[in-house]
This record gives C-alpha cells, sequence and structure tokens, in this order.
C-alpha cells in the first residue's frame, strides 16, 4: 500500500514540473468538492491552497502539514473546515475580497481565514463592523466572567487589609453576592426615595414652621430624617471610596460624581448655616443655602445605580446622538420657519400678540411640541391656517427619530440580556469540566503540582477553571490553542 502511495506522490511530483496555470488542484472541504485552478491560486502566494500547489515535492510530511488528509489515486486533499465558510473565503481568488455570508459567526469566520491564511484586509468594511461587534461582546463576557472568577478566588498572598478591602467592594457594590448585601442595597434604594420625598414634602407650607426672625423653614422631624438619609449616604460613598480598587477611576466616574453632588450641599449649607453669617450678610446666606438645597434633586439620579431599567435608558440616549440631533435640527427650522410666518402675518391685527420674531419662537416651540399654553396665540385667519400647519409639522418631526431611538434601547436592553446569560452559561461549563476533571484524577491537582504536593484542596475556581472548553469559547480567558471543526458553531 505505501509502494503504491508512493508511486503515485512520484508521479504527481513528475506531472507537478508543468507550468503553474495548468496545475488543477481538488479540494474537499466537509464533504464539498472543489476544483481549483494554479493561476488562480498563485495570485496570493502566502495563502495555504497556495501552498497546495508545490507541496507534493515535499512528500507526506509536507501534505498532512497543510491538509487534515490526502488521497493520492484521486488526487484530492481533505480539510475538516467549514464548507459555508469556505465558499466565502475562496471569494478573495475570483473578486479580490470576501463578505461573511449571513448567519455565521464573525468570530469562527475569522477563524477560518486564519486557518486558509487569507489576510483579514480582504474581508469588506461591512462585515469587520459586525466582526468588531462581536469581539466586543465577547470581551464583555470575558469580563463579567473574570470578575466573578475574581470574586470567588482567594489570594493567599493577599494581606489581611487586602482581603477585608475587597469583602468590603463586594458588600457594597455587588448586591447579588450575598443575602446582606442585597438588603444593604435595597435599604439604600428605599433611602434615596424617603429622601426626595422628604425633600418634596418640606417645601408644603403647611408643614413649615416659623424661625426667630419669621422665616419659614423646614420641620425639624423632616430636617432630622433628610441629616440621616445624607448620613448614610456619606458612610456608603466612604466605604466604597476606601475599599475601591481603583480610586481615581472612582473618584471619576459619573455615578460617582453624582453622589457626590447628591451629599456636598448638605454639608455646605451646614457650614454656611453656621459659619457663614460671621463672614457675610445674613441675607446672603439664606440666598447661598436656598440655591445649594436645589442641588438636593442631584440624588434622584442615584437610582440608576440600583436599576438596570435607568442604565439601559441613558446608555440609549447616548447611543441616539445622533437621533436626537436630528430631531433638535428639525425642531429648529420649524421654529424659525414658522415663528416668522406667523409674526409676518399677524401684524394686520391691531391686538396682536407677535410683538417681535424672538418672542414668535416661544409660540412655535409650545406649538410643535403639542403644548399650547395659549398665552400667544393668532387672531388672524393666515395666522390660525399657520398655527396649523406648525403643529402637523411639530408632530412629524418628533415622530421621525422616535422609531431608531426606541430601537438602540431595545437592542442594548436585549444585548445585555443575552450577555448576563452568556456569562453565566460560561461559567457553568467550567464549573462542570472541572469537576468532571477532579472525579476523572483530579486534573486540577495534576495542573497544580504544588498543592498535590502539599496536600492541599484545589478550589474549584482554580486556574484550570479559568478554561473555558464551550462553543461560545472565549480566548480572553486562557492562553492555551483551541481548534474548531466544521461540526461546531457558535451559540
Amino acid at each position: 500500500m505505501n509502494v503504491a502511495g508512493d508511486s503515485s506522490l512520484l508521479e504527481l511530483d513528475s506531472n507537478g514540473s508543468e507550468s503553474t496555470e495548468d496545475i488543477e488542484i481538488v479540494v474537499n472541504v466537509g464533504g464539498v468538492r472543489q476544483v481549483l485552478y494554479g493561476d488562480l491560486l498563485s495570485q496570493y502566494p502566502e495563502t495555504r491552497l497556495a501552498e497546495l500547489i508545490n507541496c507534493l515535492a515535499g512528500g507526506y510530511d509536507t501534505i498532512f502539514s497543510l491538509c487534515d488528509d490526502y488521497d493520492p489515486g484521486k488526487r484530492e486533499f481533505y480539510f475538516d473546515r467549514d464548507p459555508d465558510a469556505f465558499k466565502c473565503v475562496i471569494e478573495v481568488y475570483y473578486f479580490g475580497e470576501i463578505h461573511m455570508k449571513k448567519g455565521i459567526c464573525p468570530i469562527c469566520f475569522k477563524n477560518e481565514m486564519e486557518f486558509w491564511k487569507v489576510d483579514l484586509k480582504f474581508l469588506d468594511d461591512c462585515c469587520k463592523s459586525h466582526l468588531s461587534e462581536k469581539r466586543e461582546e465577547l470581551e464583555e463576557i470575558a469580563r463579567r466572567v473574570q470578575l466573578i472568577l475574581d470574586d470567588l478566588g482567594v489570594d493567599a498572598s493577599e494581606n489581611r487589609w487586602k482581603r477585608c478591602q475587597k469583602c468590603i467592594w463586594k458588600f457594597m457594590e455587588k448586591p447579588e453576592s450575598s443575602c446582606p448585601a442585597r438588603i444593604v442595597a435595597i435599604l439604600s434604594f428605599l433611602l434615596i426615595l424617603i429622601s426626595s420625598v422628604v425633600m418634596c414634602m418640606g417645601t408644603i407650607p403647611e408643614l413649615q414652621i416659623l424661625d426667630d426672625e419669621g422665616n419659614h423653614v423646614e420641620h425639624p422631624t423632616l430636617d432630622n430624617i433628610e441629616t440621616a438619609c445624607i448620613g448614610w449616604f456619606t458612610l456608603e460613598y466612604v466605604l466604597r471610596l476606601i475599599s475601591s480598587p481603583n480610586k481615581l477611576h472612582f473618584a471619576l466616574s459619573f455615578m460617582n460624581i453624582i453622589d457626590v453632588l447628591a451629599i456636598l450641599p448638605f454639608y455646605v449649607s451646614l457650614t454656611l448655616t453656621h459659619f457663614g453669617a460671621r463672614m457675610m450678610e445674613l441675607t446672603n446666606v439664606q440666598q447661598a443655602v436656598q440655591a445649594l438645597r436645589i442641588m438636593r434633586i442631584a440624588r434622584i439620579f442615584k437610582l440608576a445605580r440600583h436599576s438596570s431599567g435607568l442604565q439601559t435608558l441613558t446608555y440609549a440616549l447616548k447611543r441616539s446622538f445622533k437621533e436626537l440631533g436630528l430631531l433638535l435640527m428639525y425642531l429648529a427650522v420649524g421654529i424659525f420657519v414658522f415663528s416668522a410666518l406667523g409674526y409676518t402675518m399677524e401684524q394686520s391685527h391691531p391686538e396682536t400678540l407677535f410683538k417681535s420674531i424672538p418672542q414668535s419662537f416661544w409660540w412655535a416651540i409650545i406649538t410643535m411640541t403639542t403644548v399650547g399654553y395659549g398665552d400667544i396665540y393668532p387672531k388672524t385667519t393666515l395666522g390660525k391656517l399657520n398655527a396649523a400647519i406648525s403643529f402637523l409639522c411639530g408632530v412629524i418631526a418628533i415622530a421621525l427619530p422616535i422609531h431608531p431611538i426606541i430601537n438602540n434601547f431595545v437592542r442594548y436592553y436585549n444585548k445585555q440580556r443575552v450577555l448576563e446569560t452568556a456569562a453565566k452559561h460560561e461559567l457553568e461549563l467550567m464549573e462542570l469540566n472541572s469537576s468532571e476533571g477532579r472525579a476523572g484524577g483530579s486534573r486540577s491537582d495534576l495542573d497544580n503540582p504544588q498543592a498535590q504536593q502539599e496536600g492541599k484542596e484545589v478550589p474549584l475556581w482554580s486556574s484550570r477553571l479559568k478554561v473555558s472548553h464551550s462553543d461560545t469559547f472565549i480566548p480572553l480567558l486562557s492562553d492555551e490553542k483551541h481548534y474548531r471543526t466544521r461540526l461546531q458553531s457558535c451559540k
């Protein structure tokens, strides 16, 4: 059998002395046969298919380094790869660019291009965006999984303060880590609501009292509740700041800046009340305190820390700046046009309310946004017709960008749910794989010889646990090299 195979190989080698243009290469990728010609493959000599042209002269070792199997009788190379992805990859030889078919995982397709040694620069820009989006999703999943693994792992080299700092951070920042942490998160949420309600109730005249100078001030009971809430918010912020692994990033975070803005007015007002009267007039102190009390409305934004819906809304608005800009542009053009028309048409009426075009801006704004206060309204027939047209145009201008904004919200919300489910799925597969390894001979101990020698038990969240063997393999969690077959697909 070997003699026949060697003779066939020598025969092919003798035929390989002919020109490259006359060579035919037969490849079988996942059961799909394809006949390729040498002049076509030689356009990109660094690719795997082009290397098949001259691999016969190197013997079987060279052949099997490029393919999975070879049939000398049929002169056919076999590859256990995805045939659908291969149909896209060979387009580079015909058209000079590659388009990824719909339904193929971008990460899997990237791995296929690397196997066939085709540069990613041949991938069209529209397909590169899908690849970039998928890579970002995998990075986010890897980040979430790594955070959970870091929380589970205990580094024996850390001192007592580091371990205590990590426990405080989990307790304050991750309500899902334990039942007490969940209770603290619920308590913080309720205190935010209570402080907001107290702020509103403090402005009711019936609940206010008169001070020594006859001015209305908040009731002492409401003031005490406010002080207790601020004390809790201060303690919460200080604990989170002390336990933060990166204090600079923590201080510059948007939500933490909101926390400071919600706490700071109370202490500034307290300082001005006790010490400000000595440095400035009492009236100025009261005005400054009143202005700072208005800043207490910032604490309502603290709810976003405990509400995934508000976080999703914030992200959707951030991703919809273009649509919001179009909305403002449409309204700005309409306001300018209809206010100028309204001013011109109403000048013939002796009791006109349109004194100037800038004053007409207010009428155009409340008309196009369908508010209609009625403080300014047209009195002529043409003016009323202009108002009706401006109303209809305002409805259309507002309705046009709403659909993309809603799509951004739904897309991000669904994406977060998918990422959360994928991270949990990845952890379950890791734990299952680690459990099977321990049951089949304590594979984790083999990977940790030091722990095996010392007789220590290796936890499930050891370094071996960080290796994923699922179809949704995340390369960021492991340095090991993994290869896919055509039977595997991305879920």
